[in-house]
């Protein structure tokens, strides 16, 4: 595999376009201007049509604007991205039949890719790092299993030391993220309609417990805050809110909310949920509505303030940017990254005219 670096190294390819239509290779002052921005990491689904190109990077200015800096060569259908604690090495899930995942070192921020390894099971759509920093753990959709790599010293991923199955018919392992103790590995799985709790010791999983959820709930992503975490549900646009206990090691679920506007009506997949850094207000995309919904939180209660479009088609991932002045959404259907303009204080977005263009958009991370 290639590892061409960006940002207007030799060899490298320029990423997508903005909406203004800026392609081609970025000359020297345009690059030196870039360095000056907030490093963006793009992933999309190169085996889709229209083809996606894996890995792109961009820059954002100080206004929010995306404009293209390059492309990381020979990373197929990125769909998820986790940082090292230190960001200073970044994973990537190749979500194929033939699962693997990639490390790229961004520490000299000039990006390059340092090894692929095969992931231990089918379609991972999810990765996460050990807060350790000593592994990294992927969910695999295709078949319900979730492994764990050891990461070598110079950030490349190495030894499998875990593979776990769900149990149930057909499980599908969504997400695995590690509790804000780092004791124990959560995993998330829609087709077993069930949050599993796994101890977590010298890179092994043992399974501790299996919260249930009602039978076609489809958990997809959750968020930590504390003791508290927030369940977002693909197949029946809910969001559950789950107490934690660190020292038992259990979930206990509580208040169920819609993801949805009250009015809104048709099918409805969410997809990512994410929480402000204050814990004040929680976010989840809803792909069918194409809307954001923004809920506060208030006495430990989720209570819904308001849907913004996104301006786009099909919202499987956003994120905040470091500063949370701006929430970005990538739109798979559309092929878009737009912009949500948010007030930190009332937690509301709004729209913007800025759109980047990018086929078969999965995810975005920042180099915050």
């Amino acid at each position: 595999m290639s590892a061409v670096g960006a940002l207007g190294i030799a060899g490298a390819t320029v990423g997508c376009a903005t909406a203004a239509g800026r392609q081609g290779a970025a000359a020297p002052h345009q690059v030196h201007q870039a360095h000056e921005g907030l490093m963006t990491f793009i992933g999309s689904y190169t085996s889709s049509q229209p083809a996606g190109r894996g890995v792109d990077i961009a820059m954002r200015d100080m206004n929010g604007v995306l404009a293209p800096s390059g492309t990381l060569d020979g990373i197929a259908d990125a769909s998820f991205f986790a940082w090292s604690p230190d960001h200073e090495f970044l994973y990537v899930t190749n979500e194929r039949e033939q699962g693997s995942i990639t490390a790229i070192d961004v520490s000299t921020h000039e990006p390059k890719v340092i090894n692929t390894a095969p992931s231990g099971g089918s379609s991972p759509t999810h990765l996460s790092v050990h807060p350790s920093g000593e592994f990294v753990l992927t969910a695999h959709y295709g078949d319900g299993t979730v492994a764990v790599h050891r990461r070598n010293p110079d950030g490349s991923i190495g030894e499998n030391t875990a593979l776990v199955k769900h149990p149930g018919a057909e499980p599908h392992a969504h997400q695995v993220v590690v509790d804000p103790s780092g004791k124990w590995v959560v995993t998330v799985d829609l087709g077993a309609d069930s949050v599993f709790v796994h101890a977590f010791d010298a890179g092994k999983l043992t399974q501790h417990q299996q919260l249930p959820l009602p039978a076609g709930t489809g958990p997809r992503h959750l968020v930590f805050k504390g003791t508290t975490a927030y369940l977002l549900a693909e197949l029946n646009s809910t969001i559950t809110v789950l107490a934690w206990d660190p020292k038992a090691g259990a979930l206990t679920a509580g208040q169920v909310i819609s993801s949805r506007a009250p009015e809104a009506t048709g099918e409805n997949f969410p997809a990512e949920i994410a929480i402000s850094r204050d814990g004040q207000f929680v976010y989840a995309s809803n792909r069918g509505d194409d809307t954001i919904a923004t809920f506060g939180v208030e006495n430990g209660s989720l209570v819904f303030k308001a849907v913004t479009p996104t301006g786009g088609n099909w919202p499987r991932h956003f994120a905040l940017d470091p500063e949370e002045t701006s929430l970005f959404v990538a739109n798979q259907r559309a092929g878009t990254i737009t912009r949500l303009a948010r007030d930190t204080e009332t937690g509301a977005l709004t729209p913007t005219p800025d759109s980047y263009a990018c086929p078969s958009v999965a995810v975005i991370t920042f180099h915050g």
